[in-house]
This record gives C-alpha cells, structure tokens and sequence, in this order.
C-alpha cells in the first residue's frame, strides 16, 4: 500500500507590511463613535479626573465593550486591539483600563445606562431598531455565573454551584440571533429566583433603555404597544402589578400547584382545543385550555387570564408529579384580552427564546465575571450588555441576508475576524480585504451602510 502524500508545505516569514486582522471589528468602533456612546460614557466619568485624561474614559470603557463583543472574555484581551495601532490607533494599557473601570461606582454606573439609552436612540433612529409598528416584546430571565475564585458577594446558588445570579432583560428581535440586551441587575448567586424586586428594579431600567417613542404609556390606545414575559419566577403580584402600573402587557409562567391541578382536573372534554407549533399549525398531542374560571385570581390585576397547554410526553421523557393523567402540563398568566387560545399560548412559547439571548450572551462576556471587586464586575455586566447592543445594531443596520441574522461566533468569524491591508494613500487609509474572502464584499458595504446612514444630528 503507497502511503498518502503529506500535506504541501509552503514558506514562512515575518515580513510582511500593512497587515491587519480583525479587520470587521472596526466596524464596532466605528458604530459606536457614531451612537454617541464614546461621548456619552466620557461625560460620565469626565468629572473624575482632575486633569484632562490622555485616554477618554468612554472611549477605553467602548474598547473594552468592542473586545467583548469581539469574543475576549478577560481586561487583557484589549491588547488585540492595542497590538494593532495602524488600525485602531492609541488604545489604553491594562492598567489604564482597570483604573477607569474601577471609577464605575453605583452613581456613574446609572450614568452609562443613561448613555447607552441615548446610543440606543441614535441608532434606531438610523435605522437599526425593530418596526415600532409592531408589538415589543421584553424577555425577563435570571441565570447563573460561576465565579472560579473568591469574588465580592459572591455567593452559593441553587444549584448548588458558586457564582452570582443576574437579572435581565432582552428585547425579543427574532430578526437578531444575539438579541438586544435592554437592562441587566447583578446580584450574588444566592438571589430569590422569584425575588419581585428585582423584577420591578429590571423593569424600571428596561424601560429607561426604550427610545422615548417606543416606552408604553399608560392610558393611550395609540401608543407603543409593549408586551413582557417571564417564567414562573417572574409570576408575583408585585411584578404584574408593576407591569399593569406601566402599561405594559404581561405574560408570565405560572405554577402548577394543587389548586391548577384541582381545574385541570374539572375542566370539561370540550374546554381543550388543538395547540399550535411553532409554524401556526395545529400539533397533534397538545391541547390548550382557560381555566380562569375554575381558580381564585382576586389578588392579580383584573383581566387575568389562565391558560394551560397539555401534551403528551415524547417517549422516554420523565414525569413529574404535576403531570396528570399521563400528560405534561404547563400553564401561563396573561392580561391580553379576547384572541384564540392557541394563538395565546404559542406567543408565550416565544419566551424561550431568551434562553438563546442567554447563551449567545455567556458567548459574549458573560460567561464569567473577571474581577474581585463587586462594582467592578457589574460595570463588566454593562459592557456585556453594550457588546450584545453592539453586534445587533450592525447586523440590522450594516448587513442582509445570513450575516443579518447569524449567531455571534458566526458572526465573528465571517465578518469581524477578516484579515486586510491597511495602505496609505494620498487621499489617507485605504484597507484592502481579501477579494477571495466570502464576506469580503458584504463587509465592505456595511462601512458604506454605517457611513451613510440617517444618523440624527447631535
């Protein structure tokens, strides 16, 4: 037998000139400046510095939150951008980074948020927001960070890990695999699943994260019409109560306890229609009912509604005692009046899809938190957040098609992690991408895009 040839190798040397990589990720920078978030963030700690900083604090904090969104996960991870001058110019130490992260206390962190908001603003404006025609949906979920080492209020979780346990909310752009984050609460990893406060706190800061003409007011018929779900953690008076106050819609999970468990088992045959999937059609072994008449809700908002899906278990799956009769029932808390019951229960279904938010999220700095200090990491949270922002306003605003709508390490690879040439010519730089690159001309004319784009006048 002739053995197989090996592999052709080819020379290697280190003289090359006027390369770069992460040639997309100037894409970023670029979005960022635009929003108005560099400006923004610098006001907001600009007040901490007794001489003018070398380096603007908002624009280190944008570097920090384009190295996240570019896939680092830790401060040092800055030196990709840092390594690359020609690109990305002057960027700050590590030790420079750390010192404006540290001035982040409780105050300047609201100041970020204001910040961000007002960058949101812009940038929908430009046209990377979601049709204000349609109803918003806000997601709440809470997950757990594992903290390797001994962090400040870090704290055993339920599941009996070691870590911080967060809050937060996503705007549910189903155009967008990454999302829109809106708000995030750290908080130590012994925090209540269903601690209402919290709830009602991420609640108050999603809402200040909305453009002005998108926020629910209360009372119009025509304003914006703004929806939010959450699990059975989020089902508590005091949230629904909240949400009501805002005039907000709600959609929640709710517990299958002893007294659903007594309505499900009253409710007639002929109570239960056909669910949907997640095409609209009718799923064969599913059956939705409202069962608001069988159960006391007088401590809820007036209008609530129950609504309980029932389906058959695929083989193999495991019961749990509140399965009844051999089925697996799930049941939610809605306000929204009149609508086909399955139409009802299929838009809550949408809920889980924060859980992807969730986990493209831990793919984008929230895997783990990398400092000691509590304030600290919380600042990280928020730059979490804006990276999120980040990579869904230049998808809606600079590309179509895949790249529109593909996850962020897809993303990465494909547009943000392309090699170039950045030469010098009369006229100033010119970067040259790699014309056998598949993306190469879908990343060209998002730069035009972003360039070109109706950005309001500040």
């Amino acid at each position: 037998m002739k053995s197989s040839k090996t592999t052709a190798r080819f020379k290697v040397s280190a003289d090359g000139k006027g390369i770069v990589s992460h040639a997309g990720t100037a894409l970023l920078r670029e979005l960022a400046a635009q929003t108005g978030l560099v400006k923004g963030w610098t006001a907001a700690l600009l007040d901490t510095y007794r001489l003018p900083p070398l380096h603007a604090p908002g624009q280190v904090l944008v570097d920090l939150a384009v190295t996240i969104a570019d896939g680092g996960d830790a401060l040092r991870h800055l030196r990709t951008l840092r390594d690359q001058p020609r690109l990305f110019g002057l960027v700050a130490s590590d030790p420079t980074a750390w010192r404006v992260v540290d001035k982040v206390d409780a105050a300047r962190l609201e100041g970020l948020r204001a910040a961000r908001a007002t960058a949101r603003e812009r940038a929908w404006a430009a046209g990377a927001g979601p049709d204000l025609s349609e109803q918003l949906w806000l997601h709440f979920d809470a997950t757990l960070l594992t903290a390797h080492s001994d962090k400040e209020n870090a704290a055993p979780t339920w599941k009996k890990g070691f870590g911080f346990h967060p809050l937060l909310c996503y705007l549910d752009r189903p155009d967008i695999s990454g999302g829109e984050a809106l708000a995030g609460l750290l908080r130590p990893g012994n925090a209540g699943s269903n601690t209402a406060a919290d709830h009602v706190a991420v609640l108050d800061l999603a809402i200040a994260a909305l453009p002005a003409n998108s926020r629910p007011r209360p009372g119009e018929i025509d304003g914006p019409k703004v929806m939010a779900s959450a699990d059975a953690a989020g089902a508590t008076h005091l949230f629904a109560a909240a949400l009501r106050q805002h005039g907000i819609g709600f959609s929640l999970g709710f517990a299958v306890d002893e007294n659903l468990q007594e309505a499900i088992l009253a409710a007639p045959k002929h109570a239960w229609t056909e669910a949907y999937n997640a095409d609209g059609e009718p799923r064969r072994g599913a059956w939705v009912a409202e069962l608001t008449g069988l159960l006391n809700l007088t401590n809820w908002p007036e209008g609530c509604r129950v609504i309980v899906r029932k389906e058959r278990p695929h083989p193999g799956a495991q019961l749990t005692f509140t399965d009844i009769d051999g089925h697996r029932f799930t049941a939610f808390l809605t306000d929204t009046q009149g609508g086909q019951l399955a139409d009802l229960e299929q838009q809550h279904r949408t809920h889980a899809r924060v859980e992807d938010r969730i986990r493209t999220g831990k793919d984008t700095g929230l895997r783990n938190l990398p400092f000691y200090a509590y304030a600290a990491n919380a600042c990280w949270l928020e730059l979490a957040l804006t990276a999120a922002d980040l990579l869904c306003w230049s998808q809606a605003l600079c590309f179509t098609g895949t790249l529109a709508r593909t996850e962020p390490a897809t993303y990465r690879y494909q547009a943000l992690h392309v090699a170039g040439i950045l030469a010098r010519t009369a006229r100033g730089r010119h970067l040259r991408l790699d014309t056998d690159w598949p993306w190469a001309t879908a990343l060209t004319t998002a730069f035009q895009r972003l360039r070109t784009a109706p950005w309001p006048a500040t």
